[in-house]
């Protein structure tokens, strides 16, 4: 079954408590990656 909503979070390494990731999930992603073109 589905697992809780936060271990998931947690086990993408992503925020937990609702915040946005598309901008600023930096602290759980890591040092920001240089966007290759």
């Amino acid at each position: 079954d589905l697992g809780c909503y936060r271990g998931l979070r947690h086990r993408r390494g992503l925020p937990v408590r609702g915040q946005r990731t598309k901008t600023n999930a930096r602290t759980r992603k890591g040092p920001r990656k240089p966007i290759k073109k």
